[in-house]
């Protein structure tokens, strides 16, 4: 039932973006588009999928004994659940590939993709509030975005990096918790702590994931960047790394089916200083695409992966 909703949220989304726009502008938008630009802008799948499998491969434990092919399918595969899941939720159907036999824990596993999910939506915050900071547009509202947004990152530090705060924090969930999740809250809180200690151990990898994490959002900017250059909208570097992440958080909203609308609608808003609603509704398009490529790469392998998970349904990912 969630499932349809969403999809009928979306869908009347769409139709009054498509109602209101003028559809000749959206059909002049693709046919001035660049090509080169965008066949390279659409090739960014490429390089963005492998990075982030490898990021993977770092964080799981050794003995997971996780390859980088593997990474790379389950990568995939979790790109095909996030196209139904809200936020991207499939990405957490990762702890069930990374599991194998009693090697890792299901709590363990589940840490350790919350970390990398922690890690990459601060990634994006600090992208966001640096273009906000930096934004050519309204000084007093984009600045007191930028505070807010840095405000979000400052406390995803201190809980990602503070043992303490994150006890405290899953402390009071447990509280807040209906009695049936207060001990699976208690098992995710000590696994991590397990994870927390395996990251931290040595801090200069720690710092080097969240460093390559930044790096990693920076490539996924840029990728929307190019494509808002290839539709022949003059937009700034800065300020498209301030707009572009505001969009991302909106599709991010567990309202529509894959963020299909709220982002549409999100981008068309930020971007009608520099381009008419037609060529916003094309960028959205486009962004929809970048979350399409992959899950369509991914069904091959998506079959093999769901056994898996099948596999591992009696334990629930904060299971010992």
């Amino acid at each position: 039932m969630k499932k349809l909703v969403s999809l009928g949220v979306s869908a009347a989304i769409l139709a009054i973006i498509y109602w209101t726009i003028d559809l000749s502008g959206l059909a002049a938008a693709f046919a001035r588009t660049d090509p080169v630009l965008l066949t390279g802008a659409i090739l960014m799948v490429v390089p963005i999928t492998g990075l982030t499998a490898w990021r993977l491969c770092r964080l799981v434990p050794d003995q997971a004994q996780l390859g980088l092919g593997r990474a790379v399918r389950m990568v995939l595969g979790a790109s095909v659940l996030n196209m139904v899941l809200p936020a991207k939720m499939g990405d957490l159907a990762k702890f069930a590939f990374i599991r194998r036999g009693d090697d890792v824990s299901g709590a363990l596993a589940f840490a350790v993709v919350i970390f990398e999910k922690t890690a990459d939506m601060l990634a994006l915050l600090v992208w966001c509030a640096l273009g906000l900071f930096l934004f050519s547009g309204d000084p007093l509202l984009f600045k007191g975005l930028a505070v807010a947004v840095g405000s979000s990152v400052v406390a995803g530090s201190v809980l990602l990096a503070s043992k303490k705060t994150a006890r405290l924090f899953f402390g009071i969930c447990g509280r807040c918790a209906p009695g049936k999740l207060r001990p699976r809250i208690g098992h995710l809180a000590d696994s991590w702590d397990q994870m927390h200690d395996l990251f931290w151990n040595k801090k200069q990898f720690a710092f080097g994931i969240l460093a390559f994490s930044v790096f990693l959002w920076f490539l996924h900017l840029i990728q929307i960047w190019l494509f808002i250059l290839a539709l022949g909208a003059p937009v700034p570097l800065l300020d498209s790394l301030a707009l572009t992440p505001l969009a991302i958080l909106a599709g991010l909203l567990p309202l529509t089916f894959a963020g299909v609308g709220t982002r549409d609608a999100a981008l068309i808003f930020l971007y009608r200083p520099f381009m008419d609603p037609g060529t916003g509704a094309a960028l959205g398009l486009l962004c929809t695409l970048r979350y399409i490529l992959p899950a369509l790469c991914g069904l091959p392998f998506f079959g093999g992966l769901w056994q898996e998970v099948r596999a591992n349904r009696p334990n629930s990912p904060t299971d010992g």
